[in-house]
């Protein structure tokens, strides 16, 4: 530990008027102090302000001002789904400054380093590594703590990502774009590479960062669990699935929670236009948020239980359905969904889309009746896929109406099949757990003694360990800078 540096950026946070949340207080907003919470009530969610640190978290109400008692979540109707599993969804775009909960990962990464004092707020800056919306956490957070900071993310996201991030960045040169897109995660590691160069620089890479890991299962999870006791009531439900797609496989370690404290399986989603996990395969897709063509180091596979593939087409097309007036027109007259449950779909982003067909398709294999639910999470909102929507559009030729809607949502939601659905023996994790291999030890350098240690339980059961820990340096730290 740095006492001096930590000593130092104490006095820095005191002077900007800083106090760091506990884990315990992102678990459970009712321990935040009462005047913090009154004090947030006149604090914009997208403001550079120190407090709302306080609303990095699940519990965000959908007024932007107060916290709910469980995370704002919402329960698919057999209308939409097609099956009678209850499909639990929480939702990510209530999280400040970036509408999406990767800001939640983004503070858990860099929590650590100031407790430690392993970042100089002096002299160290923060590089972060994203196909979205992690970089633009980074970027979120680094700014309200004075931290120097840069984002890189693949040159073909979405323009609204760009668009935020270039008001957000003191200096647009701040913005690394790597080539390529949502698939090209190894030309970000090889920017981050050029960076590390210069020890100064900090690589805070989501895909081989524990605390990413360790945050989710520590903040994530519990949260979940709260949703899902909330629609159980005093009834029999019970949670069967943990449902995400890939990503940096940080939110997966909320399963590993779930499983522990419900008894869930854990699913892991991914494209099937580029299927690394169930075929060891490769390709291009616009699923924007969930990388691939490799094994993330903090992905915990060993505990792992299914895969499923879910197409771009599929996502692109129910988009359209979702965020326009033919659309929504369509459901409500056609499918019968109520209006309250159509208002709520814009809250649905493309990772989201992915995570409820993945869900479906689990009902279907597993079949699950009304007194199964499934647990996932809606990362972000259609509002960062604004200009995505408008290219899928023009796919129709001008010509999108009833009956496009009809197609579409025959097509992939009605029409879900099991197609693409994995069930994890031993041999097929072991093979996806050696398929990371390639990328961390061979291409990243990390020792084959860690790479290899992943393989227990007891490795990640410590990571989770260690950040829950945090909250007795949390106070010190906080009353160092009172």
């Amino acid at each position: 530990m740095h006492e001096s540096v930590v000593s130092e950026t104490s006095k820095y946070f005191q002077k900007k008027g800083i106090l760091l949340p506990t884990i315990k207080e992102l678990c459970n907003p009712s321990h935040i102090n009462d005047r913090i919470k009154s004090d947030l009530r006149f604090v914009k969610k997208d403001s550079i302000d120190p407090l709302n640190l306080f609303r990095v978290h699940w519990f965000n109400s959908r007024d932007g001002a107060s916290f709910s008692g469980v995370p704002e979540h919402v329960i698919l109707p057999k209308e939409l789904t097609g099956v009678e599993a209850k499909i639990i969804v929480n939702i990510g775009r209530l999280f400040p400054l970036i509408d999406a909960h990767k800001v939640l990962a983004a503070y858990g990464c860099l929590l650590p380093r100031i407790l430690n004092g392993s970042f100089n707020y002096k002299e160290n800056k923060a590089i972060w590594p994203s196909t979205g919306n992690y970089c633009r956490g980074g970027i979120a957070i680094s700014r309200i703590l004075g931290l120097k900071s840069v984002a890189i993310l693949p040159e073909g996201m979405s323009k609204e990502r760009f668009s935020w991030l270039e008001k957000w960045v003191e200096n647009k040169d701040d913005i690394i774009k790597t080539p390529g897109t949502e698939s090209n995660v190894k030309e970000i590691y090889d920017a981050c590479n050029k960076l590390r160069k210069n020890k100064k620089n900090d690589i805070i890479n989501q895909f081989s960062e524990y605390y990413n890991y360790a945050i989710h299962r520590a903040v994530t999870g519990p949260s979940f669990e709260k949703s899902f006791l909330k629609v159980k009531g005093h009834g029999e439900l019970r949670a069967r699935l943990f449902v995400s797609a890939s990503g940096s496989s940080g939110t997966l370690a909320a399963g590993d929670y779930l499983k522990e404290h419900l008894n869930t399986k854990i699913a892991v989603v991914e494209a099937t236009e580029c299927p690394t996990l169930l075929k060891n395969g490769y390709g291009e897709h616009n699923i924007q948020g969930i990388g691939d063509k490799h094994v993330p180091l903090i992905h915990n596979v060993m505990n792992t239980d299914f895969v499923v593939g879910v197409s771009d087409q599929a996502t692109d097309k129910l988009n359209i359905v979702f965020n326009t007036e033919i659309g929504q027109k369509y459901l409500r007259n056609r499918k019968g969904l109520n209006s309250n449950l159509i208002k709520i779909l814009p809250e649905f982003g493309f990772s989201a889309i992915a995570n409820i067909l993945a869900s479906i398709k689990l009902s279907k294999y597993l079949k699950l009746g009304p007194e199964d639910a499934i647990i996932t999470v809606a990362t972000d909102g259609a509002d960062l896929y604004l200009s995505e929507l408008a290219k899928a559009k023009k796919t129709f030729e001008g010509i999108f109406d009833e009956v496009s809607c009809a197609e579409i949502f025959g097509n992939y939601l009605g029409g879900t099949s099991i197609d693409h659905v994995m069930e994890l023996n031993q041999m097929e994790r072991e093979r996806i757990f050696n398929l990371a291999y390639y990328t961390w030890v061979e291409q990243q350098g990390i020792q084959i003694e860690d790479f290899e240690n992943r393989r227990k339980q007891e490795f990640w059961d410590q990571h989770y360990k260690n950040m829950i820990s945090l909250d007795k340096k949390v106070l010190e730290f906080n009353s160092m800078t009172a």
